[in-house]
């Protein structure tokens, strides 16, 4: 789903970001991790040829797309259809005056995800929303995503500012499923959550990897977290990869020095 094979991300001289080898298949999860300014981020946004003003060097494949070569209109086909990403504050990037399911029905029908309403509704029911038994169109993938993550449909009504950190991160993770994402690219998906709700959003990346084999990068400077859910592990610093192995091995016998203070760091 993912192949990278000597990625290389500058701005200028400087080099930001450079990956030797990095491989996400279906049904698996591989995280990045490091201290702030490593690279992790950099690297993501490399994946979906989104480090606009930068020499990116290389090769990086997604979904079959050649990305550092792919033209424009082949990177907008994948992105958001094919390969999601979700970003650490999925609420600053919503329009706080749209309701919930009016921004994903318009992401939906923008991704060419169209369909017939269940049924007609009447001028009292809002726009967006889903209603009808049964479900059908756009109306169903809408209100079956959000449930895929542990959300009731109903949240379809609320605005950007009636929910929590948590629900927006599973929102944004079920407009992923809606579009039919077969890679999600997570940049710290829990850094601002509690540690309960980081529970819940790991939960459901793991039981959605589990049965629509989803193939997950993400990138967390928190290694507990990503011991739950990561098969395989790179530790990034000052821009490149300094380890890189399944993730227990990494975790219970590290290589490098700088790993080796990142699990001295932990609590």
């Amino acid at each position: 789903m993912i192949s990278i094979r000597d990625l290389r991300v500058a701005y200028g001289t400087r080099v930001v970001a450079h990956v030797p080898a990095l491989d996400v298949g279906a049904g698996e999860c591989v995280a990045i991790v490091g201290e702030s300014g490593s690279g992790k981020s950099t690297t993501l946004l490399a994946a979906l040829g989104l480090t606009e003003g930068a020499d990116v060097s290389g090769e990086v494949t997604v979904c079959g797309v050649d990305v550092l070569r792919a033209r424009p209109r082949a990177l907008r086909a994948i992105r958001g259809s094919k390969a999601a990403l979700v970003i650490q504050s999925p609420q600053a990037a919503l329009s706080p005056t749209t309701r919930l399911g009016a921004l994903m029905r318009r992401a939906l029908r923008l991704h060419g995800v169209t369909g017939r309403p269940s049924r007609a509704k009447s001028p009292s029911e809002e726009p967006g929303v889903p209603g009808g038994s049964p479900r059908g169109g756009i109306d169903g993938v809408m209100a079956e995503a959000c449930e895929a993550v542990m959300l009731d449909p109903a949240i379809l009504r609320r605005y950007p500012h009636e929910i929590s950190g948590g629900q927006a991160q599973r929102f944004a993770i079920a407009l992923a499923i809606a579009l039919g994402a077969e890679v999600i690219l997570a940049d710290e998906p829990t850094s601002a959550l509690d540690v309960t709700v980081q529970a819940e959003v790991v939960g459901v990346l793991r039981r959605l990897r589990e049965e629509r084999g989803l193939a997950l990068l993400i990138v967390s400077h928190d290694l507990a977290l990503v011991s739950t859910i990561a098969d395989h592990v790179l530790v990034m610093k000052d821009g490149e990869v300094v380890e890189s192995g399944p993730a227990a091995q990494v975790f219970t016998r590290p290589g490098h020095p700088y790993t080796r203070e990142l699990l001295e760091a932990l609590p």
